[in-house]
């Protein structure tokens, strides 16, 4: 019965992420990827991901900080950073990404500063959120395969 219930709250936490825009289509389809020879393959791409986007953003991070600002080189940054974010399917870090390019071609600094803020914030949230996720996943143990979000 414990376990039933663990469960459940792990399929309500999961569409709470696609509810509350975090996550999308793309993550459903790294969950139909996992199969019992590879349980945990979401969580490692996933954890693959904060590894690597890390270092992205700190590479952005000093690319905004020199002055002026190479627009070109921040863009290009950003589309790769974009690209692994599509990835994992967190929705709300690839719009954050898409506005910073907005700003880029336009040669807007204050914008991208802004937005980059913003992208740092949605980022750690997605972090949090989705540890707290795959931990419960982890104690609740294997469930059924991948639904899409209603």
């Amino acid at each position: 019965m414990e376990r039933n219930n663990m469960r459940r709250q792990v399929a309500l936490m999961r569409q709470s992420l696609f509810t509350q825009g975090y996550l999308d289509e793309q993550f459903v389809q790294l969950e139909e990827l996992q199969d019992d020879t590879n349980p945990n393959f979401v969580e490692e791409i996933a954890t693959l991901y904060y590894r690597d986007s890390c270092r992205s953003l700190q590479t952005i991070e000093q690319a905004l900080e020199k002055t002026p600002h190479d627009f070109y080189k921040l863009d290009n940054h950003m589309h790769q950073f974009k690209g692994s974010s599509s990835s994992i399917g967190a929705k709300k870090v690839k719009a954050e990404c898409q506005q910073f390019r907005e700003y880029c071609r336009a040669g807007n600094g204050e914008g991208c500063m802004r937005t980059f803020q913003l992208l740092k914030k949605e980022h750690a949230t997605l972090k949090k959120k989705l540890e707290a996720y795959f931990q419960m996943a982890r104690q609740a143990g294997p469930i059924e395969t991948a639904s899409r979000p209603k």
